[in-house]
């Protein structure tokens, strides 16, 4: 059995999408003087609604990389998604000096995001999304800052335990709020439209008054010469 799960263990590692974000070069300082390495991120998910990151330190690049995504596959944090394609809500994480704004997008938006954040949501699984980074553009706080987000997003199912209510009730509920946003859309394009004749008329009965002062006036002036 023990063996059994393992292989499934190690078959999904295998599975998993790994995204290097950023390499440094880096130095430490020991007895003999310097001696160069290099630090990278990694970002590591299934694209199914799981993703984590991790950070490592060698002499060479491979080394660093294999490094971080040990510790990336190590640490992988699950994430709620509505319809397996965009977040649930909009959301703001912090860390330190960096501040990153996710926001849920309709079908057909895509990711709308750049740097670091755009791997999160591929390895994530995220079709549809709108992220905004305001602060630093450090790799590593941007990153925490977006998986402090992520910490922050609640499901249906989670914030139907809390009330104890059944998943239905809330889902209906933001429906029929949708529902009704989308109707005082609707209502306020068609009144946009029933204004439009009566403003086109409005324009061309401004212009014919216009027109017909200007030739009042003309006409006066050659009287008077």
């Amino acid at each position: 059995m023990s063996q059994v799960s393992s292989a499934k263990v190690e078959q999904e590692q295998n599975e998993l999408e790994n995204r290097l974000v950023s390499v440094r070069r880096v130095t430490k300082v020991v007895k003999g003087g310097r001696r160069l390495g290099f630090s990278t991120l990694v970002i590591c998910g299934d694209t199914k609604g799981r993703v984590g990151y991790g950070s490592g330190k060698a002499l060479e690049v491979m080394n660093a990389k294999t490094k971080a995504t040990e510790e990336a596959k190590k640490y992988l944090q699950r994430v709620p998604l509505r319809e397996g394609r965009t977040l649930h809500h909009d959301v703001v994480g912090y860390f330190g000096a960096a501040k990153v704004m996710l926001r849920s997008a309709p079908p057909g938006t895509g990711i709308i995001a750049g740097g670091p954040l755009r791997a999160v949501f591929e390895c994530l699984g995220v079709h549809d999304v709108v992220a905004k980074s305001i602060g630093t553009s450090n790799p590593y706080n941007m990153v925490k800052a977006c998986f402090d987000a992520f910490e922050k997003m609640n499901s249906p199912r989670s914030i139907a335990d809390k009330r104890g209510k059944k998943i239905g009730e809330i889902v209906g509920r933001r429906e029929t709020a949708k529902s009704k946003n989308n109707d005082a859309t609707e209502q306020q394009d068609d009144a946009a439209v029933a204004a439009k004749p009566a403003a086109k008329k409005k324009a061309a009965a401004d212009k014919k008054d216009t027109k017909a002062k200007a030739k009042t006036s003309s006409t006066k002036k050659a009287d008077s010469k």
